[in-house]
């Protein structure tokens, strides 16, 4: 075989914004549906950005009725004068030019946010076609599309339809709009999620004290119905419109403090109002000049055991955590010892209060504004700075000291230092927690005979460990398994729900306690993702309520005792079908009815159908086919986009109160959908996810 030739022709230079398009997930992350979003929130955060530095209070959100999207704000308006370097306007830079804007000084921007500062024209890049308005006393206009050059046989993305123009009308206010429409070209969907917009729309009101933001969506709804045809035959689904949503409006005036009493829902607060405080100090970033980092947060206790700490670093939800939480946790206990010591609720041979006693019952907002982020971890959301820790400490420290002196405030840090004392006297009299979760992973062989039948293999990377609903499924899923890399767990019953326990009553469960042995990293604030036995942990049960019933316990597990582990994309759900139609050797199965319909077809007449009511009724072949092949089984990874919003629906669904949990289920209780309570969380498939 002759050798090609390589030289400098064969090199491929992409003008433009053509890589943006020729490879846009390095830009926005995915194709699917978080991708879409990004490229929303690119426009969204331009707005923000305005807000944030004070030159804008109201921002409108627009779903059209075409499927395009629109952002409206009321601050300066993009610069619209000619930039003598690129010698075109700057509204043609902000849209054409890749990482460029008024952002990488702090002349104009003091904070800015951006997802990872790809910007607006990544937005134009992917998009058919994209129209700027900017307001300066009179109205500037300026479009932009995408197409394919034929001729050229190259991708024109995002390029001026002609130069902005200054149309002469006259009006009475600033700002800009920007409207776009995703190019379904590059998207695996163009629809947009309500739900998703939504809770980030709202996030932003709550971090962005007073701002204003407007949702709207003109699209028209639908909803399937069975309808009777008058004849007799099979009701028929047909689509009924429904009325269109009403407009949405943000506004939080507290802020920070409206943000944690909605983070608290029903849970009891030990005072009645949450703390906040604020600050701006210097930071020197290694290889930049001196900056400035902006410090806010807020917090109160509840009569909760857990933590529930939501950090925000320029906006982005920073949950695998970072230096700026360590500061607030370092400043927080160093303000709770002093005052207890100062106050004899420490006597003086006592040990001062550790991490975990100021932690327990605590929910708090930390958000920090800077430039020069620097992002790390599984999912690229750890603040990976460290010269953030200690002006965020001294803000903690500071700001709460300040409160101290106010003499209306001795009541609520006499709570927080009691509770702290609590935690410790418990933690002291009580170590089962931790020597539980020891012991689980010490002797596992003991604590899992006859529980696990574990996998042969050493390797994590590889290894999947099944928890299976109930000892028939177990045994027909021990059957079908490759014995090499996955494991089976048998639940015996359905697992307890935490929820409502305390973490010491969470390892006195049998099941609880088997589930930490067999993943072997520990629990609750001692677990440690990189020992876990496993880089798939799967939750295989049926497609009814019950089986619903059990994914969320396991899922509320999770994420108040393993978070670390969703956090890394290591928990599945495994989807079962519902359905197998066959004719002869011809085999489908279908997960759901709509599905069912599409496979009727396929198969043709005269085929039969099975309807699954539980795993335990498959063969261990036909288990292994639509379930646990890595080939073929349909795996949803699931993630946490929205952490607050999650630990939310945890609380509502699986807490002491039961007030709306009732009509929530009535409206989404189609068991083999992954919706309702795990609608809060993300779910990809499996090969998007990355999976074999």
């Amino acid at each position: 075989m002759s050798e090609k030739s390589y030289n400098a022709d064969d090199l491929k230079i992409l003008e433009g914004l053509e890589a943006v398009r020729m490879r846009p997930g390095m830009y926005i992350g995915s194709t699917g549906v978080k991708g879409l979003h990004h490229v929303l929130w690119e426009i969204v955060d331009n707005a923000v950005d305005e807000a944030a530095n004070g030159y804008a209070d109201e921002i409108t959100v627009k779903i059209w009725r075409d499927g395009s999207a629109s952002v409206e704000d009321n601050g300066r308006g993009m610069p619209t004068d000619v930039n003598t370097k690129a010698k075109m306007s700057g509204v043609e830079v902000i849209f054409t030019k890749l990482h460029a804007g008024g952002k990488f000084d702090t002349e104009n921007y003091a904070f800015s946010g951006g997802l990872h500062g790809v910007g607006a024209s990544v937005t134009n890049a992917l998009s058919k076609w994209l129209k700027v308005e900017v307001y300066r006393g009179t109205v500037y206009k300026m479009s932009f599309s995408s197409r394919y050059d034929n001729d050229r046989k190259k991708w024109l993305c995002g390029v001026p339809d002609g130069p902005i123009e200054n149309t002469g009308e006259r009006v009475n206010k600033k700002g800009t709009f920007v409207r776009f429409m995703p190019d379904n070209e590059v998207f695996e969907t163009v629809e947009w999620n309500y739900d998703t917009v939504f809770k980030r729309l709202k996030e932003l009101a709550f971090l962005n004290k007073g701002l204003k933001i407007n949702l709207i969506d003109e699209r028209e709804l639908y909803r399937e119905i069975e309808a009777d045809d008058g004849f007799g035959d099979e009701p028929k689904k047909i689509l009924q419109p429904l009325p269109p949503r009403e407009k949405v409006v943000f506004k939080y005036e507290g802020g920070l403090i409206d943000f944690v009493k909605y983070l608290n829902g029903d849970r009891a607060p030990l005072y009645a109002e949450p703390l906040s405080c604020s600050a701006v100090k210097d930071i020197q970033l290694k290889g930049a000049p001196k900056g400035k980092i902006k410090i806010e947060f807020a917090l109160c206790h509840t009569k909760d055991d857990s933590e529930s700490l939501f950090s925000f670093v320029n906006n982005i939800s920073t949950v695998e955590g970072g230096y700026h939480e360590t500061g607030f946790h370092n400043g927080l206990l160093k303000v709770i010892n002093d005052y207890s010591k100062s106050n004899g609720i420490l006597r003086a041979k006592e040990a001062p209060f550790i991490a975990d006693d100021i932690k327990e019952g605590l929910t708090a907002v930390l958000t920090v504004k800077m430039t020069g982020v620097e992002f790390e971890g599984q999912t690229k959301t750890k603040l990976g700075n460290p010269e953030v820790k200690l002006p965020v400490e001294q803000a903690v420290i500071e700001g709460l000291s300040q409160l101290i002196a106010i003499k209306t405030n001795k009541a609520v840090f006499d709570e927080m230092a009691k509770k702290a004392k609590f935690a410790a006297d418990d933690r002291i009299k009580h170590r089962a927690e931790r020597d539980v979760a020891k012991a689980a992973s010490d002797n596992d062989g003991l604590n899992l005979i006859g529980k696990l039948a574990p996998c042969s293999g050493r390797n994590p990377e590889m290894n999947e460990l099944f928890i299976v609903e109930g000892d028939s499924a177990g045994g027909t899923a021990k059957q079908a398994r490759v014995r090499q890399y996955q494991s089976i767990l048998p639940l015996r019953g359905k697992p307890l729900n935490v929820q409502k326990k305390t973490a010491l009553q969470a390892l006195q469960n049998e099941e609880i306690k088997t589930l930490v042995s067999a993943i072997g990293a520990g629990f609750n604030r001692s677990f440690d993702v990189e020992k876990s036995k496993y880089k798939k942990v799967i939750i295989l049960s049926d497609a009814d309520q019950d089986g619903m019933h059990i994914r969320c316990i396991l899922l509320t597990f999770f994420f108040k005792y393993m978070r670390d582990l969703v956090n890394a994309g290591c928990v599945y759900i495994g989807m079962p079908p519902l359905y197998k139609v066959y004719k002869k050797d011809i085999v489908e199965y279908a997960y759901d009815d709509k599905e069912l319909d599409e496979k009727i077809k396929k198969v043709g007449k005269g085929y039969q159908i099975q309807r699954y009511k539980g795993l335990g009724e498959m063969s261990a072949d036909q288990l292994w086919d639509t379930t646990m092949n890595p080939a073929t089984r349909n795996l949803i990874q699931v993630t946490i986009d929205d952490v607050a919003e999650a630990a939310n629906m945890i609380e509502m669904l699986m807490g002491d109160k039961v007030d709306g949990r009732k009509e929530f289920l009535a409206e989404n209780a189609n068991f083999n959908k992954v919706d309702g309570f795990i609608d809060k969380v993300n779910f990809k498939p499996e090969t998007e996810a990355g999976g074999r």
